[in-house]
Formats: structure tokens, sequence, C-alpha cells
């Protein structure tokens, strides 16, 4: 079985093994703990829902509403530490450790000095803020989601410097590393969480105060390692506290429009919502469920992308092109192989899952259906759409990327969720048939430039 799966992701257009930055056992220890990684943050959200859905509804409410806010922060703090991660594997690439160090170091002083700006703001306009995106909710709701964003507010800098430590480490392929920090952080809070809720019975604080402490742990942990001088890259303090506006730039090369492209493409899906609002509870129900389900279902290949940034990083910054481009191929095939298999075993899991959901019989189905849809299409569509795609940022052609998901995310599927889903009445249905014309646009999209070669002529470093 070992024997046919190395046949199968080998790319027919092979190279001298002395060029091959990453053996098969090399990329296996990258790979696996992304995956481990990833599925337990989605394990632990599905489980922070549940513990926070018993504080109440009001509870629930204003920290699913703060969480919509709060991850936009996120994103903004993983697309500043995947920028600097894909200079850091540049120069990793080419054997320059003195600049590697130094676009670490700069990496974490930048993110580190965002968050701590973000925070200032939230705690300052907080009021303001959450009144204009949420408008007057009851009251009850709006005091728990205050209470919410302040404490989480105070989470910010932990969190930026975690994804910004976990990117250096990323970059240097120690992802093992990174899953027993995220696993220790994710048990923290949930044994916090059950203490507040059940114990303390403390209610939104009970889940609030858990989360900024894991965030403490696992940015403190992850920091003091990442000073650690046998570390092939680490950080140092002068370098942390020294500001480089070239090297600056050469992270918010890649960071910039990652970040634009990443919220653009959460506001489309607050979007979709709106889209979806007039179709009735049982339209909402059953894309609020599939959107769990998808979530799930896409782990595999998502998991892919700091796998791409990591080894296209370093073949790049390595100077050979030859090399990239076998790794390239090498790691789409992986996304490919891994992600049907995924695929197909999560969708014959979903009936018993729905088991557990007390859900008309409507709803049921049209969640099978629309799983159905999304599985098959993010296992045909997505490892060129959005794997390959993070192959072409890591490679330093992250404008283009941006451009592609801006106007396949943003325009064709907004515009096709409103033809599908409003204007021919298929709700849900339409809304994700609009997602996969997207994955399908974007992927031509990709092939397309990757096929051209214009993204091996950039120059990062």
């Amino acid at each position: 079985m070992i024997t046919l799966f190395n046949r199968v992701i080998e790319p027919k257009q092979q190279i001298e093994d002395s060029r091959k930055l990453f053996s098969n056992t090399e990329l296996k220890r990258l790979i696996a703990p992304i995956i481990v990684e990833q599925f337990l943050a989605l394990l632990v959200g599905i489980a922070d829902t549940l513990m926070i859905s018993y504080a109440g509804e009001e509870a629930i409410s204003g920290v699913s509403l703060i969480n919509q806010l709060n991850s936009v922060f996120i994103m903004i703090f993983t697309a500043l530490a995947a920028g600097g991660a894909v200079v850091v594997s540049h120069y990793i690439g080419n054997k320059d450790s003195k600049n590697a160090t130094f676009a670490a170091s700069q990496m974490v002083m930048t993110v580190g000095m965002i968050s701590i700006i973000l925070m200032a703001v939230v705690l300052g306009f907080g009021d303001t803020i959450f009144r204009l995106l949420f408008g007057k909710v009851d009251v009850p709701v709006y005091e728990a989601g205050m209470t919410y964003l302040r404490i989480s507010a105070f989470s910010f800098p932990f969190l930026a410097l975690y994804n910004g430590c976990a990117g250096m480490y990323r970059s240097m392929g120690k992802t093992k590393t990174i899953m027993y920090v995220s696993l220790a952080m994710n048990v923290i809070n949930v044994i916090g969480n059950s203490i507040g809720i059940f114990v303390l019975h403390a209610g939104v604080r009970g889940v609030a105060y858990p989360s900024l402490l894991s965030r403490a742990f696992a940015a403190i942990f992850m920091l003091s390692i990442a000073f650690q001088k046998r570390n092939q890259v680490t950080l140092e303090l002068k370098k942390i506290f020294t500001i480089n506006m070239l090297m600056i730039k050469r992270i918010f090369t890649i960071a910039i429009p990652n970040s634009i492209e990443s919220s653009l493409f959460q506001l489309a899906k607050v979007a979709l919502s709106s889209i979806l609002s007039v179709f009735g509870t049982v339209h909402i129900a059953a894309y609020g469920v599939a959107q769990s389900f998808w979530s799930m279902a896409a782990l595999f290949i998502i998991a892919m992308g700091p796998a791409f940034i990591t080894v296209i990083g370093q073949s790049m910054g390595s100077g050979d092109i030859g090399a990239t481009r076998y790794y390239m191929n090498k790691l789409l095939r992986i996304t490919y192989v891994g992600g049907i298999v995924w695929n197909l075993i999560f969708l014959l899991i979903v009936p018993f899952m729905l088991h557990g959901y007390d859900l008309s019989s409507e709803t049921v189905g049209l969640v099978l259906i629309v799983v159905i849809m999304h599985n098959s299409g993010n296992a045909a569509f997505c490892p060129l759409s959005f794997a390959l795609s993070t192959g072409l940022r890591a490679a330093g052609d992250a404008k283009f990327t941006m451009y592609a998901s801006i106007f396949t995310s943003v325009v064709c599927r907004v515009s096709l969720s409103i033809l599908f889903a409003r204007v021919l009445g298929l709700g849900v249905i339409g809304i994700t048939l609009a997602m996969m014309c997207d994955w399908v646009i974007k992927a031509v999209i990709v092939m397309w430039r990757y096929k051209s070669g214009k993204w091996d002529r950039f120059k990062l470093i």
C-alpha cells in the first residue's frame, strides 16, 4: 500500500536525489502533525460551542456575534505569520540563517505591535464597533457580547505571538512541536471552560478567561523555545526591537494580499447568510449544520496549505526552479489523494452524525444533498483552487492569488448565490452550487497561472 501511494504521488518529471530538499518520510513528518492540529482545533471548537450553550441562549448569542469579529483579527494575525513564514522559508532554502533569524524576529515584532494596537482599539471603542456591526440587540446579548469582547481583546497579543512563533517553526518543518503546543492549549481551554461553566457557573466569563489563559500559555511557551540557539532559526531580542523597513516590506508583500483575501472572503460568507435569510428555518438550519460538516470535510486540503508554504518557500529560496516545480506537482498529488480519501470517509460518516441532531426530515435531506455536493467539489477542485494557490503565494505570487480570490470568492460566489438561491429559488442548494462554481473558476485561473510559469520569476529575497 505504501509503495503504491509513493508511486501515485511521484511526478512524471523527476529530479536528482541531491536536489530533493524533502524525502517522503520528511514530508510525512511535516504534514501529519498539521492535519492532527487542524482536527483538534475543529473538535475543540465544537466542544466549546456545546459548553457555551449551557450558559444560556444570551451567552451563546453574544459569544457567537463576537467570534465573527474575532475571526477577522485572527485572520490578520494568521496572514502576517504566513507572510513571515514564507520569507523565513526562502532564507532557509537559501541557507541564509542570519537573515532567516532577522526575518523571524521582525515578523514577531510586527505581529506583536499590530496586535497591541488592535487590542487598544477594541478596548477603547468596543462598544461603538459592536453597535456598528450588529446593530441593536437584546440587552442580555449585548452585555454577554461586550464582556466576551473585552476579555478576549487581552488575548490578542498572546494569539499574535503564538501565530508568529508557529509560523517560524513551520518554516523549519517543525510542525510536531506546534501540534503538541496546540494540543496543550486546547486541553487547557476545554478544561477551563468546563470549570468555568459547570463548577463556577461564571457564564460568559467562564469561557472567556480560559481562552485567555490557554493563549497566554501557548504564546509564552512558544516564545521560550523560539529563543533556543539549537534551532535552525531563532529569535533574537536585539533584532526584535530593531525596525528594518526592507524586511517588513518583504513580509507585507505576502501578508497584506493574504489578509485582504481572507477578510473579503469572510465578508462574502456574511453576505451569503443574508441571502439565505428569506428562505425560512429549514434552509437556515441546514446551512448552519452543513457549514460545520464542510469545515471538517475540507480539513485535509486546508492542512496542506502550511506544507506548501514550507516546502515551496524553501525550494524557491534555494533558487532551484526545477525542484520547486517538482514539489508543486508532488504536493498537489498528495493533496488530491488525501482530499479524495478524506472527503469520501467523511461523507460516509455524515448520516450517522446527523442522528445526533434534532432536525426535521426535510432539513436532514437538505444537509445530505449539500454535503454530497460540497465533498465532491472539494475533492475535485480545491486542491487547485486552495492548495496550489497557496503554493503560488509561497513562491511570491501573492498579488495574483489575491486578485483571483477576490474575483471568484467575492464577485462570482456572491453574484451566483443571488442567481441560484434567490432568482431560481434553490435556497441552500443554490448557495452550495455557487460555492462549487467559485472553486471551478478559481481552479482554472490558478492552473493557468501555474502553467504560464510567471510565478517562478518572483524574487522575494
